[in-house]
């Protein structure tokens, strides 16, 4: 099984392999995606990462609060994405 984690307060400047590389160290990344701005491509600062549960779980624990780029993360478990209405 494997958990999704959020990963916010990301710097602009961190790229999908800085991410990873920080996670890796407690366990297999399956993913990574970092969300863009769909009309600019800029990033927006925060984004997803795919793991093992134990690794995913210590992780979180870990990282959450840490400094990443000058930046404390914001990490936690994702929660399913909210029913919007469509238009």
């Amino acid at each position: 099984m494997s958990k999704n984690i959020y990963v916010g307060n990301l710097p602009w400047s961190a790229s999908e392999d800085d991410v990873r590389a920080a996670f890796e160290a407690f366990g297999e990344v399956i993913s990574v995606k970092l969300i863009e701005d769909r009309e600019t491509g800029r990033p927006r600062g925060f984004g997803f990462v795919e793991m093992d549960d134990s690794g995913a779980l210590e992780a979180i624990d870990a990282l959450d609060g840490k400094d990443f780029d000058g930046r404390n993360l914001k990490v936690n478990e994702a929660k399913p994405r909210a029913e919007r209405p469509r238009w």
